[in-house]
């Protein structure tokens, strides 16, 4: 064991509960503790953040809740900490820290992995990449533009650590590096480890979401709720050849099992023969995972297949205004009257506008949440006596977006009866940052770690180049005697998230030989017929043999991605759950009779 690092997954998200880290130390054991605070929608939220204090941008949950109060019980056991909490403004994260280790009289050391931020060079990336790389986008206005972060990965925190830091602050960077950049300083591995460094990535991946590992979003989210308030954080403990395990405080509540690590595996990887990180680029395919014991799952089978060259760039700019609102309705007729409200709403501030020859909104939404509106053709309710009217538009004038919410509120004496609701002051319209991603080759970013020793520029890996795989056969049907229809949940587990303005929907079988079937129901019709209502676009779909899973992307099924939406859903969250109810044809045997297996 003394080759095996631990690292416990302490937050997955800006807000993640401040129990994670004390519950995570009571384990004892640790080498290292990782946060990863940073998403899309929080890069915006910090951009807009900074822009009206220069010393905010950063995640202050992690010094106030996550270290303060743990300073001295991490200080006492010699554990590490790796932190992308620096958000866009690292090196104020790093001084607040600072100011509270000496203020509790502690020897802790801090580095910042500097680097990411491209702001002041936003005319010269204007001029290298003209248009985004998913949508094909315009790059957008310079006047505009919040942020522009590179995503870094794991060689610099590497690097920190290895000048002695206790603790490492980061921007941008890929959400597995904290993780990864640990293991890097720990085995030393280069740059040409291409199989260690995407085992490494796929840990950090793993503990990136902090207990989505453990029993939290599970599709058998039953078998933990009762533990649901004292669930426990991930640990990954590691080996030199890049596989893990992956486990729990054993006084924690909730589950890991290979369908826990398994809907994890999936969750928002695009690709899985070609997961891009800065560092590696990773097959997950032929992964396998292996309950060795209870709440303990290995993993093994993660395989790199070169170096890239380039950095994924995102910028975050001003693109107009949006708000909504939610108006509750119960009763008779509740569905027909929240209808007909929310018709009249947008209606009244058409007119308006109209009035004052401002141009119409350039979206507008309305979701009757409660009379099944997220099911499209699958809906079943045709009699919903509780509704609420999710209202929401977008305009380039905050002007336009008050006027819909003050027209909306003042149909309040207007409206059929059964409005309801318990809410505060009138929301206000929050600015649009929208995203724009791109790539940058990595020799254009000039990246620093700096310490109390000072500052030292970290060189970039070598581009190693990235080998081609053949893609497996997806699982052929097998010959049966007859078939039966079940909702897709009986035969698999599933989770879904976002990438941009892409849903994900990892599906994994809950038994191998189901495997079959699942694929062959989730077709482009079926797809279609379960998410039709929210996606005109294209679709992908990945076979991952090693865990009889497989992947999906719909492309421009989000409206706009989770920083411009107007979706209840703008992030797919509950996709899977859609796509799980939705029934689909299997082998009769393995569902009825004396040796049904699922």
């Amino acid at each position: 064991m003394a080759e095996v690092l631990r690292i416990g997954g302490a937050a997955g998200f800006w807000g993640d509960a401040s129990l994670a880290t004390p519950q995570l130390l009571a384990a004892g054991g640790l080498d290292f503790l990782v946060y990863d605070y940073l998403a899309e929608i929080t890069m915006a939220i910090l951009a807009r953040a900074r822009a009206k204090d220069p010393q905010a941008g950063y995640a202050t949950d992690f010094v106030t809740a996550a270290m303060v109060p743990n300073l001295a019980e991490i200080a006492g056991q010699g554990v590490r900490v790796v932190s992308n909490a620096g958000g866009v403004n690292p090196q104020a994260c790093a001084d607040a820290l600072r100011r509270e280790i000496a203020a509790q009289g502690l020897l802790l050391k801090v580095a910042v992995v500097e680097g990411d931020d491209f702001l002041d060079r936003a005319e010269e990336l204007a001029t290298a990449a003209p248009v985004d790389m998913f949508s094909g986008a315009p790059f957008p206005p310079l006047e505009k533009i919040a942020s522009i972060n590179a995503y870094l990965g794991a060689f610099p925190i590497a690097a920190a650590l290895d000048r002695g830091a206790d603790i490492v602050i980061t921007g941008r960077c890929v959400d597995s590096a904290v993780t990864l950049g640990a293991c890097i300083h720990r085995f030393d591995w280069s740059a040409s480890d291409l199989d260690q460094l995407a085992g490494g990535s796929l840990a950090g991946h793993i503990l990136e979401c902090g207990p989505q590992a453990t029993g939290g979003n599970f599709t058998d989210w039953h078998e933990v709720a009762e533990g649901m308030a004292g669930i426990g954080y991930p640990i990954a403990e590691i080996r030199p050849d890049g596989a893990f395990d992956v486990t729990k405080p054993a006084a924690s509540s909730g589950l890991v099992t290979r369908g826990t690590v398994a809907e994890q595996l999936l969750y928002e990887i695009g690709d899985p023969q070609a997961y891009l990180l800065p560092d590696v680029v990773c097959d997950f395919s032929g992964v396998e995972l292996t309950e060795t014991a209870p709440d303990r799952v290995h993993v093994s089978g993660a395989r790199g297949l070169g170096v890239p060259e380039s950095y994924k760039v995102c910028v975050t700019w001003a693109d107009g205004y949006r708000a909504g609102h939610y108006f509750t309705f119960y009763g008779l007729e509740a569905e027909a009257k929240a209808k007909a409200f929310s018709e009249a709403a947008l209606g009244r501030a058409r007119a308006g506008l109209a009035a004052m020859g401002a141009p119409d909104f350039s979206d507008a939404s309305v979701e009757l949440i409660g009379a099944e509106s997220q099911f499209g053709r699958m809906r079943q309710s045709n009699a919903a006596r509780e509704v609420a009217a999710k209202i929401a538009v977008r305009h380039p004038d905050a002007g336009a977006v008050g006027l819909f919410l003050k027209e909306a509120v003042g149909l309040g004496l207007s409206a059929p009866p059964g409005l309801s609701g318990f809410a505060g002051a009138r929301p206000k319209p929050s600015p649009v940052l929208a995203l724009f991603s791109c790539l940058m080759p990595k020799t254009q970013l000039a990246v620093t770690v700096r310490d109390e020793a000072g500052e030292v520029a970290i060189e970039p890996a070598g581009r190693v180049p990235v080998r081609n795989l053949e893609l497996p056969a997806p699982p052929a049907l097998p010959s049966v005697k007859g078939t039966v229809e079940v909702p897709l949940v009986r035969l698999a587990w599933a989770r879904s998230g976002d990438k941009g303005d892409n849903a994900n929907i990892g599906v994994i079988a809950r038994r191998p030989e189901a495997m079959p079937w699942i694929w062959a129901a989730l077709d482009e019709a079926h797809l279609r017929s379960v998410f039709g209502h929210f996606w005109q676009g294209h679709f992908e779909r990945f076979y991952l043999p090693g865990s009889h899973s497989l992947n999906i992307l719909l492309h421009g099924a989000l409206g706009g991605g989770g920083t411009s939406s107007l979706r209840n859903d703008p992030q797919a969250k509950g996709y899977a759950q859609l796509l799980l109810a939705a029934p689909v044809r299997v082998d009769a045997e393995l569902i009825e009779g004396k040796d049904a297996r699922l």
